[in-house]
């Protein structure tokens, strides 16, 4: 099985730079669903059997377009929400708050995965929750899945089920918007093995819905 991770196209949020996990949920901008639409486009002529998406609103019109072309329903799976950062959300973005974001994650990424947002969640109940989503698709034998989300959670999430070296090395690439990841899956006995082949290939993107935008 092949799992292909798409990132959702740009919304105000990447541009305000508030935290998104429930309350704040923005539509794609115009560059947004440019994005959602050139990466569809890019995979017409690719077999998809399955589609599933986070339930945030930039996800879930990101996975439409490819829907459309691939002429494959959307699956909502509510475990692929953005990382629950808590009290961050309802708050205004600042250099504090932030700091406080780049904190958690570099606990995380250093081994202390007890260490969480306030009011959200750890490093533990994230790579739990997409886990638990990744492998609800291993039950079904399926060549090639799409999975529509976030940044936050795929990077966390792809560094703990392919068990990455140097995880700081993979936060601090920049993983732009409609950018595509790709996953081997392959069972060995009663164990599977998760083989990153592809990150954050961008190269289907061009004129401006290829203009990096930050996420943090």
């Amino acid at each position: 099985m092949e799992l292909l991770f798409v990132r959702h196209g740009e919304n105000l949020a990447n541009l305000t730079k508030e935290f998104s996990y429930k309350k704040v949920d923005y539509d794609l901008t115009e560059k947004g669903f440019l994005q959602a639409e050139q990466t569809a486009i890019s995979l017409q002529n690719t077999k998809i059997d399955k589609i599933i998406s986070s339930p945030l609103k930039r996800a879930i019109q990101t996975a439409e377009r490819i829907s459309d072309i691939a002429g494959v329903k959307i699956e909502i799976n509510e475990q692929l929400r953005e990382i629950n950062v808590g009290i961050l959300e309802n708050t205004k973005p600042s250099k504090e708050n932030w700091k406080i974001y780049e904190n958690v994650i570099s606990d995380w990424n250093t081994g202390n995965l007890d260490s969480r947002f306030p009011g959200g969640e750890s490093g533990k109940e994230l790579r739990a929750r997409f886990k638990k989503a990744i492998e609800s698709l291993l039950e079904d034998k399926f060549d090639r899945v799409i999975v529509v989300g976030h940044a936050g959670i795929f990077i966390n999430g792809i560094i703990d089920i392919c068990e990455l070296q140097k995880p700081m090395e993979f936060y601090s690439k920049d993983y732009h918007n409609c950018s595509i990841s790709k996953i081997e899956v392959e069972k060995i006995g009663v164990d599977t093995k998760f083989t990153l082949t592809a990150w954050g290939e961008v190269g289907h993107l061009t004129g401006k819905a290829a203009e990096f935008e930050s996420w943090r």
